[in-house]
């Protein structure tokens, strides 16, 4: 009887480590994963391959877009700030305006990005 209670004990600390080992495989394999999504993202954005493993981090000044990428980053900073507006956070919000504003102040979205901030900030008054 005790050598019975024995090996299940023995099968059951063997599925739960295989459980373990498994769930650990099948994480690693979702976070290649969503680096590769991001990958391909920014680089469909952006038109330049970025890598993600081999690269250390980026400095926080970021150097100038070239002229062909600034219309495709206005867009996804003025649609960035929206979305946090849409989702709640106008703090968030408001900052990436103001960066899309400091960073093309001549932008086809900066009146919008302007009468955005200013309805952001009076929800922030209001929150």
């Amino acid at each position: 009887m005790k050598g019975m209670f024995l090996l299940g004990l023995l099968v059951s600390a063997l599925a739960a480590a295989g459980v373990v080992w498994y769930s650990v495989r099948r994480f690693k394999e979702r976070q290649l994963a969503e680096e590769a999504r991001l990958a391909s993202f920014l680089a469909a954005t952006t038109g330049k391959a970025k890598f993600v493993e081999s690269q250390p981090l980026a400095p926080l000044a970021e150097p100038p877009p070239a002229a062909g990428e600034d219309i495709s980053l206005q867009k996804l900073l003025f649609e960035s700030a929206h979305k946090a507006g849409e989702a709640g956070e106008p703090a968030l919000s408001i900052q990436l305006y103001a960066r899309l504003l400091a960073r093309y102040p001549a932008s086809t979205f900066a009146g919008q990005a302007r009468a955005a901030v200013e309805a952001q900030k009076k929800k922030l008054v209001k929150a």
